[in-house]
């Protein structure tokens, strides 16, 4: 049997304008865009959007939201399945409809969770996905940390995963990429950690160590396997144009957080995608102290955004960020959340209110300039 609805009397986001009208779902798909109408005839039934947007579902590439779920206090462990479905409930009630669960690979000795933890994580999206539990379409993202000893064991612990859709690069010693600077490094880990001065010298000694002997071949052999299987490569922090020349030799397609304009003028130049975290649009800067996403939209050097820790700054800030940047249009600010990410990652069935295209849509009302989701739709089925 044929499942059909019509959605009237909405403000429809299409790739270059937003024309009012109605839209046509049938099974899964959208059938049709009635431009300049408000009502479709006929005896389908219909649904009156008041007036309200309706934009294609948001496509997370960078959360790293899953991993608090699962760990919310310092040897607390949720069940995962729990954790996977209360995190599946919070993306797609901010319309998210397609998300890339981020799981580290790779550990050192400050981190809470161990290559197991992260493997239980993957295993209850994997059963979740299969047994039609969640309301978002989830895959997997590998933030593989390349100075971490352990990084290719951890990492072989996903061989033959199909859900892995994209891997990212990433170092986080200091003197390397976010902390270049020493003093932000200290105040992030030095803080974090409660370490006197002393032993935080000697905790960074033991990382620029880890990082010397092992990012360099943990890069190669990652990129190497990628590659063979088909998943997308994604550089991290990127913060000179050696650090993005490296990232070209090794087929990189997505610039995850450039830390300066330099790194993502020439990502940009090279044609990868350049990625930048919502939370940073939202601020105005980023809580780093690296390059500003706003300045690189202005610039034309913004592809692609991320809630990377907040999932409704992710809708949040394609409503906001032609309010703060000229030139931006609303269509061009959802392609960033939708669209764009859609393609760096092979997911060409989504990601833009189209015929043909799956029917992924958020409808969205706008109160004292913050969106309200009011209704979600995966596939053309309502889940939120």
């Amino acid at each position: 049997m044929t499942a059909e609805t019509v959605l009237h009397n909405a403000r429809i986001v299409l790739a270059d304008e937003i024309v009012e009208g109605s839209l046509v779902l049938r099974d899964g798909f959208i059938a049709g865009i009635d431009a300049g109408t408000g009502q479709t005839g006929g005896t389908m039934a219909g649904e009156d959007m008041g007036g309200d947007y309706i934009i294609p579902g948001l496509v997370e590439l960078h959360t790293d939201h899953l991993e608090g779920h699962y760990a919310p206090r310092p040897k607390v462990r949720w069940n995962p399945i729990a954790a996977v479905l209360a995190h599946d409930a919070q993306v797609a009630t901010a319309g998210i409809t397609t998300v890339l669960d981020a799981l580290r690979v790779g550990m050192d000795e400050d981190a809470d969770l161990t290559s197991a933890d992260i493997r239980k994580l993957a295993d209850a999206i994997e059963d979740s996905v299969q047994q039609d539990r969640l309301r978002a379409d989830h895959f997997i993202h590998l933030r593989c940390e390349v100075s971490a000893p352990d990084c290719l064991k951890a990492f072989a612990n996903f061989d033959g995963d199909e859900r892995v859709k994209l891997a990212s690069l990433m170092d986080h010693a200091p003197g390397q990429r976010q902390f270049v600077n020493l003093e932000t490094y200290a105040y992030y880990y030095q803080r974090k950690l409660k370490l006197t001065d002393r032993d935080f010298k000697l905790f960074c000694e033991k990382r620029m160590g880890e990082s010397a002997r092992n990012s360099a071949p943990n890069r190669a052999v990652i990129a190497a396997a990628c590659h063979e299987r088909g998943i997308v490569l994604a550089s991290h922090d990127d913060a000179t144009l050696g650090h993005v020349g490296e990232a070209i030799e090794q087929g990189v397609r997505v610039a995850e957080f450039p830390t300066t304009e330099e790194a993502a003028r020439a990502s940009k130049q090279a044609g990868l995608g350049v990625l930048m975290g919502a939370p940073n649009v939202m601020r105005g800067a980023s809580h780093s102290g690296n390059v500003s996403a706003r300045m690189l939209a202005s610039d034309g050097l913004l592809d692609i955004l991320s809630s990377d820790y907040i999932p409704f700054s992710l809708i949040q800030s394609a409503f906001f960020l032609g309010d703060v940047v000229e030139g931006i249009s609303l269509p061009q600010a959802v392609a960033m959340v939708s669209k764009n990410p859609a393609e760096a990652v092979g997911l060409t069935d989504r990601g833009i209110i189209e015929q043909g295209r799956r029917a992924d849509l958020v409808r969205v009302r706008v109160d004292d300039h913050v969106p309200v989701v009011r209704t979600v739709w995966r596939q053309g089925r309502r889940v939120a």
